[in-house]
């Protein structure tokens, strides 16, 4: 667990949300931890017609939202500008706030979040910092999240279309890949689990081998 702010009590909490596992077990423990999270931030393209993380449409994410209870905040940025536009959001939104991140062990990461929210007199929690990449599997299964997997990289097709269980820890395994998708190869949805008040659609999930 990584924790950064200086308020005990902030002012308002966020959590970055890509719609996967991830982002999904960090808002739980931010729950856990201060007893509610306010409001979902999540990042799409230019064109606010996908998200950056996981290519998902707004409509996904705004239902997952509405499942959570809770308001979606979001910015619209090219590459280029993705950082300037994050800067813009929370700056504009989140000052004396707080918000929680899904990274696990990629230092890279962790140092853009926080250079980016301090600087923007944000707080950072990072629940899942230094847990094993299995155990933060096992936990997401244990808890009761429902996920499916939306986007996998040439090479690992079997996994497309499946849930996050037992078994899929097992089909990764096998691959030999990262067993989280640290690198990109795979991406998930998750439509239930203990943060949300029902189930959320995934009939018109869209599934996609990328290169």
């Amino acid at each position: 667990m990584y924790l950064r702010t200086t308020r005990e009590h902030p002012a308002v909490i966020f959590s970055s949300w890509s719609g996967g596992k991830d982002s999904a077990l960090a808002y739980y423990f931010a729950v856990q931890m201060f007893g509610k999270v306010d409001c979902i931030f999540t990042m799409f393209s230019e064109n606010c017609d996908r998200t950056r993380g996981h290519d998902l449409k707004p409509e996904h994410i705004q239902m997952q939202a509405e499942s959570l209870g809770v308001g979606l905040v979001f910015g619209c940025a090219s590459w280029e500008k993705y950082e300037d536009v994050f800067s813009a959001v929370i700056s504009s939104r989140f000052t004396n706030g707080l918000g929680v991140f899904g990274d696990i062990d990629i230092q890279e990461h962790l140092d853009w979040v926080v250079r980016v929210c301090e600087s923007n007199n944000v707080g950072v929690f990072e629940p899942l910092w230094g847990m094993d990449r299995e155990e933060v599997l096992h936990k997401f299964i244990e808890l009761g999240f429902k996920a499916k997997v939306i986007r996998v990289k040439r090479g690992y097709e079997e996994l497309l279309g499946r849930e996050v269980d037992e078994d899929f820890i097992m089909a990764v395994k096998k691959l030999k890949i990262d067993i989280c998708g640290e690198h990109g190869e795979y991406h998930t949805f998750v439509y239930d689990g203990p943060i949300f008040k029902f189930p959320v659609p995934t009939g018109d999930l869209e599934y996609e081998v990328q290169a």
